[in-house]
């Protein structure tokens, strides 16, 4: 954005201001009326482009109770004690027309079937299903309607991709942005660590997996098209190994729009939701992931702290530091320490370092594995790696018995009715903008010549 003499005129005078009203709160606190000053003194000038809007606006807002909770008591808490009836939360939300009635219309008609059609409107009915989870009816029914989105996401990506994976197999599925911060490189090394379990052990009972992944990267984020390089290299190894691909395909889906996801998700068993906790504000892919039937394993980032307190502990796979631990543990933390400590994760990023995916390019994953050990692991993923591993053991134990998987999905979807964009709406208009509902009067399709 270009600027004008007269545009930074108005900022300086705004600024004035409203450090001449806080000068009177804090007259003697000259460090806390530089930290909310709208220009960040030095050589060049900046303007805090988030204080200007702080200043400038009546409501402040995280996406998740979490992110309201950081800006309120760590990014903006200057702010937050000055003006706390300023600061409030509103979770996003997903709207159910597209990610549930269009985007899987076996589920759909199941539940409409089942509880009747006002979910469609009022996400909150879903809560009616929770009859349902205990019926072994319905969780047939609800277990045959996910095998009909895998099917047919397997037959895409035999048609994209010429891999043949299995509706029998748990989709485990991570699609969002590309970015170090949501830990793509996590996934992979879990990955990885999984690859060489079967290598050392043929005979090793698990479930097999398909590892499904999709999203895109900036156009210049050089780490994240490196983690995308390194996904396929991976895959190619992977699906090409006879002794491991029958328990186990990598796939990479290109091109990842909202028309592919509406593909993905419904299919998915296993929703990744993996950030380091603290980083993500909200996400709104949990929320699809979980309406759709798939059970999460995440940290506890985001939403995903309150689709907790949806579903209940049982219903959900919970790992990793949390934002507070993270936050005390980052000044004294040494990914080396775990490096050296655990010969899994040792031999996966080994695996990396010594060219095993890259033969035809040595070295140029080594961006990589720096980041990760002299680096020093900004986002902790060898910190979260060792329970991640666990959690995923028990992912694989809970769905050998696919009746208890069962009745744990329905619950997830029976218990989704909060993350409704309906919902979070409502709450915009009442709580921020003051505005009232009105009426509004809907056509009547039988009559003659409705269109």
């Amino acid at each position: 954005m270009v600027t004008t003499f007269d545009d930074h005129a108005h900022i300086y005078e705004i600024n004035a201001r409203f450090l001449r009203e806080a000068a009177c709160r804090y007259p003697y606190d000259a460090d806390r009326l530089r930290r909310m000053s709208i220009i960040e003194e030095g050589e060049p000038k900046h303007v805090r482009m988030a204080h200007l809007a702080i200043v400038g606006s009546s409501s402040v807002n995280g996406v998740s109770r979490l992110h309201t909770d950081l800006l309120r008591t760590k990014v903006l808490r200057d702010f937050a004690e000055y003006w706390p009836s300023k600061f409030n939360n509103k979770t996003n939300g997903i709207t159910p027309r597209r990610w549930l009635l269009k985007a899987n219309p076996p589920l759909a008609q199941l539940i409409t079937e089942a509880i009747g059609d006002r979910w469609i409107t009022d996400l909150e009915e879903l809560r009616k299903l929770e009859a349902f989870a205990d019926d072994p009816g319905f969780r047939e029914r609800f277990r045959a309607a996910k095998h009909h989105n895998k099917q047919a996401l397997a037959r895409l990506i035999a048609g994209t991709l010429w891999i043949a994976v299995s509706p029998e197999s748990l989709f485990d599925v991570q699609v969002k942005r590309l970015h170090e911060y949501k830990r793509q490189l996590l996934f992979v090394l879990f990955i990885i660590v999984l690859y060489n379990r079967i290598k050392s052990n043929p005979a090793l009972n698990i479930v097999p997996r398909t590892f499904i992944i999709g999203g895109k990267a900036a156009p210049g984020y050089a780490m994240a098209k490196l983690i995308i390089k390194l996904i396929h290299q991976v895959a190619e190894v992977i699906n090409r190994d006879p002794q491991v691909n029958e328990k186990m395909k990598v796939v990479f889906l290109p091109n990842y729009r909202v028309s592919l996801a509406e593909r993905i998700i419904p299919a998915a068993n296993l929703s990744e939701q993996i950030s380091l906790a603290g980083t993500e504000a909200s996400g709104t892919g949990n929320m699809k992931l979980q309406l759709n039937g798939a059970m999460t394993i995440g940290t506890l980032d985001g939403a995903n702290a309150e689709i907790l307190e949806e579903v209940g502990k049982d219903n959900i796979f919970i790992f990793g530091l949390t934002a507070e631990e993270a936050e005390k543990r980052r000044p004294h933390y040494t990914p080396w320490d775990i490096y050296h400590g655990d010969e899994e994760i040792r031999r996966a990023v080994q695996l990396i370092e010594r060219d095993f995916f890259s033969m035809m390019e040595p070295g140029i994953f080594g961006p990589l594995t720096r980041s990760l050990l002299e680096g020093g692991d900004h986002y902790m993923l060898l910190a979260d790696l060792p329970d991640y591993i666990r959690t995923q053991e028990g992912v694989d134990a809970a769905y050998q018995d696919r009746d208890a998987w069962d009745r744990k999905a329905v619950i997830n979807v029976a218990r989704a009715g909060k993350f409704s964009s309906d919902r979070a709406i409502k709450q915009y208009a009442s709580e921020i903008w003051r505005l009232e509902p009105c009426a509004i009067a809907l056509a009547d399709r039988t009559a003659p010549g409705f269109a």
